[in-house]
């Protein structure tokens, strides 16, 4: 998932180091192999280790982010990767992995991401399940070291770089050279494209329960993250959104600029919270559009081997937990849970007829 279009850092997290505790034997003193101390001997030296420093509250806010934007790629791969063919005018051809280095975090975290074993090459973060870059072979924590011959760009604008030479590569639907280096390692691998749904998937800085679909990418707020009870439900979410940018949803509520601006925010490391007072000026989705979207994520989750029987519960627990009343919650965009949840049920029963049939999963 590698790709131009992705913001030059993908927000997105304790440990308590405790000192070892030295336990004196009441008899002789052991030296290394369990032999004792010969009489009027000393006593070798005990090697203490030392305590590991404790890790910074900045540490742990860092990789609290990474892990649930790990989790965010993760459960999103399959909905990418299986629904191309869905996705009409929104696939394209993938090298199938992120990469970062120290600069793609907000300035203030560039020296933790330096703690955290980012310098300033480009190094892979996640490798999407079932893409050409998995099969390939690249791994989590390769650099990246060269392109179709050419070096990796490296430093504070090295994401940006990157993209801009393999923009023209990825057109070609050719296998990319690509040189990486892992531990003391060089390796030459050749990465199969990988053509896949394009949405970029995202983590917003902010504590309400809500989604965002601008048509190109798909926001869930940290809020939200707390909310779900497991990686099925962010799928239902996840799928949602994608079926709002298929069907070009925030194109005929003509909110695309305004949508954008909210995510744009929201990738902040401190955003401006007025953006998402109230219903942040985007429209409500009327229940048409809305069980659209509900219908085309149902075939995008089956798709990608996720279960829908859970469906309508979730979007009742997120109604009547956060209903429409507050005002910056997901229902307040998506009031009519009523038609959805009917409409739900019977696509439900017409998706899974055609698993049981063995039917292209098609709307």
């Amino acid at each position: 998932m590698f790709a131009p279009h992705m913001p030059a850092w993908q927000k997105i997290r304790s440990i308590a180091a405790l000192a070892p505790l030295a336990v004196l034997a009441a008899c002789a003193t052991q030296e290394p192999g369990g032999v004792p101390a010969a009489p009027g001997k000393a006593p070798p030296p005990v090697a203490v280790q030392a305590p590991k420093p404790a890790e910074t509250a900045q540490q742990k806010q860092l990789r609290e982010l990474i892990a649930q934007q790990d989790r965010l790629y993760r459960v999103a791969a399959p909905l990418l990767t299986t629904n191309a063919q869905l996705c009409r005018g929104n696939a394209r051809n993938l090298l199938g992995f992120t990469a970062k280095n120290r600069y793609s975090f907000p300035i203030e975290y560039a020296e933790t991401a330096r703690s955290l074993g980012y310098d300033d090459r480009l190094q892979v973060t996640g490798v999407l399940p079932g893409s050409g870059a998995e099969q390939a072979g690249i791994q989590r924590g390769d650099i990246l070291t060269s392109v179709a011959g050419k070096p990796m760009p490296q430093g504070t604008d090295a994401e940006r770089q990157a993209a801009v030479l393999l923009s023209p590569l990825v057109v070609k639907k050719a296998p990319i050279s690509l040189g990486v280096q892992r531990g003391n390692q060089q390796r030459d691998l050749n990465v199969p494209l990988t053509f896949a749904c394009a949405f970029s998937i995202e983590l917003g800085n902010a504590d309400n329960v809500n989604t965002y679909a601008d048509g190109r990418r798909v926001l869930i707020t940290r809020g939200m993250m707390k909310f779900v009870q497991s990686d099925e439900e962010l799928a239902y979410l996840i799928a949602k959104d994608m079926a709002h940018n298929i069907l070009g949803h925030a194109i005929r509520q003509r909110m695309v600029s305004t949508i954008a601006e909210v995510i744009d925010n929201l990738l902040l490391p401190h955003p401006d919270p007025t953006t998402t007072a109230g219903t942040a000026g985007i429209r409500v989705y009327p229940q048409d559009l809305d069980a659209a979207a509900d219908t085309l994520s149902l075939y995008l989750l089956a798709r990608a081997g996720y279960g829908i029987d859970n469906v309508p519960a979730f979007w009742k627990r997120l109604a009547d937990q956060y209903p429409a009343s507050v005002t910056n919650g997901y229902t307040a965009l998506h009031p009519s849970i009523t038609y959805r949840l009917a409409m739900i049920d019977k696509v439900t029963q017409i998706v899974k007829a055609k698993q049981e049939a063995g039917k292209p999963l098609v709307p």
